[in-house]
């Protein structure tokens, strides 16, 4: 089972109804034991009853736990097991919110990212993305979804967008507290606004010049920065959502005084928020993040010219957990041998 159609057919052939259904997904969306839904006013047939143990252990064989990574920022970084015995991410955020992985591994290969190292190796399924949902809400309250971690959501699209569906109407979540992330991908601009359920979107701009972005990008479709931000600004009008526009800060690559005067120039008067998340480091890709000085020290200078900036800590960095370090520190291990259940801020240090 990796769909939510996979468990709509496991319960219709249970003899489920659609209101019976419903209910089966509402308790997976809001991470509820799926006996929970049998409720007096809809009560399951005896079919169903019967089968619900072995449908809530087949939710419950999505992901697991492999090893949890406590930040000191209240953040804590999840390694995830699949029932095929591959691994995501999923990161518990301060405030309420989770980030999601959508793929396990990814194919944009942004140079900066450990998750793209090896390609992408498969697409999550629907149900396996909101099973990270509901695991978080298992372990903390849940008011904000952030499709950011391993892959590309717009190379998943289908499975993204049903999760979304479905998270924004029985799972309870604002549409606004759905933030679908992307490097920039006309099919998204497309299908979005026609969904029943319109996300915020978040965009990974990191610099102003296209040929730079093509080669910090490589895979990424090929979209002018300028054209993106004319995308992104049409589907801010249209859901009445802030565009995030996301910008990995990379020392002497781009977080020059150009840089800033350009992003200030691209972004006045967009309906848009600008993220600042400083590099976190991966071995041997050969960038650093700059100092966190000069980083402030850019937003101010964007704030006066402007443009609402945001600087971010990148959840993890603590324990040397970006997005993809988890995974690739598990697949390094011998085979058999366990990550540690549960790694404390300052324990990964080398």
């Amino acid at each position: 089972m990796r769909t939510l159609d996979d468990l709509r057919t496991a319960a219709r052939a249970a003899g489920a109804r659609p209101r019976h259904e419903s209910l089966l997904l509402r308790a997976l969306a809001r991470g509820e034991a799926l006996a929970a839904g049998d409720r007096p006013a809809t009560p399951f047939p005896r079919s169903l009853r019967a089968a619900l143990p072995g449908l809530q252990s087949a939710v419950a064989g999505l992901v697991a736990v492999e090893s949890a990574h406590p930040g000191e920022d209240g953040s804590a970084r999840l390694l995830l097991r699949l029932a095929d015995g591959q691994a995501v991410e999923t990161v518990l955020l301060p405030n309420d919110g989770v980030c999601v992985s959508t793929q396990v591994g990814c194919a944009v290969g942004c140079v900066f990212c450990m998750t793209g190292r090896d390609g992408l190796l498969r697409q999550l399924g629907s149900a396996e993305i909101v099973a990270q949902v509901a695991l978080a809400r298992s372990r903390r309250p849940v008011r904000r979804v952030v499709f950011m971690g391993m892959g590309e959501p717009a190379h998943n699209l289908d499975a993204v967008l049903e999760a979304i569906d479905l998270l924004g109407t029985e799972g309870g979540l604002g549409h606004k507290e759905l933030v679908f992330s992307t490097v920039g991908d006309r099919r998204v601009f497309e299908r979005l606004p026609r969904g029943r359920v319109k996300p915020a979107l978040a965009l990974s701009l990191h610099t102003t010049d296209p040929a730079l972005r093509r080669r910090l990008l490589p895979r990424a479709p090929q979209i002018d920065p300028a054209e993106l931000v004319q995308l992104g600004e049409q589907y801010a009008r249209a859901t009445t959502y802030p565009i995030q526009y996301q910008w990995t800060l990379l020392e002497g690559v781009n977080d020059g005084d150009e840089e800033v005067e350009r992003v200030a120039a691209l972004l006045a008067g967009k309906y848009a928020v600008l993220n600042f998340i400083p590099y976190n480091t991966v071995d041997g890709a050969g960038f650093r993040r700059p100092a966190w000085e000069r980083a402030v020290a850019m937003a101010r200078r964007l704030h006066g010219l402007g443009v609402l900036t945001k600087l971010r800590r990148s959840a993890g960095q603590d324990v040397e957990a970006g997005c993809g370090q988890l995974r690739s520190r598990r697949e390094a291990l011998p085979r058999g041998k366990a990550v540690e259940p549960v790694v404390h801020v300052g324990q990964l240090r080398r």
